[in-house]
C-alpha cells in the first residue's frame, strides 16, 4: 500500500502592511497623506550641513576678499577699462556705417595730427615745451617726481 501523500505545513506570516488611505474618499474631501518623520529627520540634517557650508563660505570669502583687496580692486577696473574700450570701439564702428561720418572723422584727424606737429614739432624750443608738459603730467599722475 502506498502511504498517503502529507501535505505541506503552511505557516502564517502576519505582514505589517500600512495601509494607505484613500486620496478622494466617498465625501469627496481630499486626505493629506503625512511625511514620515524620518524624511522630515533627514531634510532637518541637510538643512544643517547647508547652513553651516554657508556659514563657512561667507567666513572664507571675508577673508579672501580682506586679504586680497587691492589685486581684486586693480583687477575690477582692468576688467571695467576693457568694457568701456569695446563699448566705445562698438560705438565708433557704429558712426562709422553712417554715410560722411567716416570721411569727416578723417579730415578732422588729418587736421589735428597737421596742427601738432606745427605746434610742437617743428621747432626746438616747443619740443621742449612738450616734453616739460609731460613730465608734469606725468608726476601729477604718479604722484612723485620722476
Amino acid at each position: 500500500m502506498e502511504a498517503p501523500m502529507q501535505e505541506p505545513e503552511t505557516v502564517e506570516t502576519k505582514t505589517s502592511e500600512t495601509k494607505v488611505p484613500e486620496m478622494n474618499n466617498p465625501t469627496g474631501t481630499i486626505t493629506k497623506i503625512q511625511p514620515s518623520t524620518q524624511s522630515q529627520e533627514q531634510w532637518l540634517k541637510y538643512g544643517e550641513q547647508l547652513s553651516s557650508f554657508l556659514k563657512q563660505f561667507s567666513d572664507n570669502a571675508g577673508t579672501f576678499f580682506n586679504q586680497y583687496k587691492q589685486p581684486l580692486i586693480v583687477f575690477g577696473i582692468g576688467i571695467a577699462a576693457l568694457i568701456a574700450v569695446r563699448v566705445v570701439l562698438a560705438i565708433l564702428d557704429a558712426l562709422n556705417d553712417v554715410p560722411l561720418v567716416a570721411p569727416t572723422f578723417e579730415l578732422i584727424g588729418i587736421g589735428y595730427s597737421a596742427w601738432f606737429i606745427y605746434r610742437y614739432l617743428l621747432k626746438a624750443s616747443t619740443r621742449n615745451e612738450l616734453t616739460s608738459e609731460i613730465t608734469t603730467l606725468k608726476s601729477q599722475v604718479v604722484g612723485k617726481d620722476a
